[in-house]
């Protein structure tokens, strides 16, 4: 008798405790303001699915190759507040026209580091547009976000608006590579592989 008690006690408690989490989902544009802390902006309508893949271009002599996946439940800590999102992140790689490449973030640990992570950090459903952060590359330089619009099945445009692309030595030691390899323009293709 005690043994079914306990079982049924278990059953409820894991009842309550799933209710209450997705009690906590939010859809993927919630106001930082009305997010509570450990909530999930979750994405519910499939907006960043579409950007998911590989993604070629070509710009000043350098081809660039972008990965987009998708990260779900990613946790996430913005105006001191920690939570979880559904996100887009991006990895890349950059190569001149003699196939040497200049930067390749494709297997590094991004989120374990403090540069060079691009994060998606909002959507505008009707523009058909997906804004990420981008924390630079060494030293932070170029930080600032780019901004993905879907053209088609197969094509995004990229623009992308640096805050920051001057940095001294105080803040950055002399032998870094203080180059931002990415494309910093407007309206550049990017073609999906």
């Amino acid at each position: 008798m005690k043994t079914i008690f306990l079982k049924t006690l278990i059953v409820i408690v894991l009842l309550i405790s799933n209710i209450s989490c997705k009690a906590q989902q939010l859809p993927l544009n919630t106001l930082m303001k009305d997010i509570p802390a450990n909530a999930y902006v979750k994405d519910l309508d499939n907006e960043l699915t579409p950007y998911i893949g590989k993604y070629k271009t070509n710009y000043q002599g350098n081809e660039i190759t972008l990965f987009i996946t998708k990260e779900e439940n990613r946790p996430t800590k913005r105006m001191n507040k920690n939570f979880y999102r559904d996100a887009l992140s991006i990895r890349y790689i950059v190569k001149n026209s003699s196939g040497i490449v200049l930067q390749n973030t494709q297997n590094m640990n991004i989120g374990n580091q403090t540069y060079f992570n691009i994060v998606s950090i909002g959507t505008i459903p009707a523009l058909g547009n997906v804004t990420l952060g981008y924390d630079g590359t060494n030293c932070g330089i170029g930080w600032g976000e780019i901004i993905l619009k879907k053209l088609n099945p197969t094509q995004i445009s990229w623009e992308y608006r640096p805050n920051s692309l001057v940095i001294d030595s105080a803040t950055c030691p002399p032998s870094t590579d203080k180059t931002v390899y990415l494309p910093v323009t407007k309206d550049l293709i990017f073609t999906k592989q």
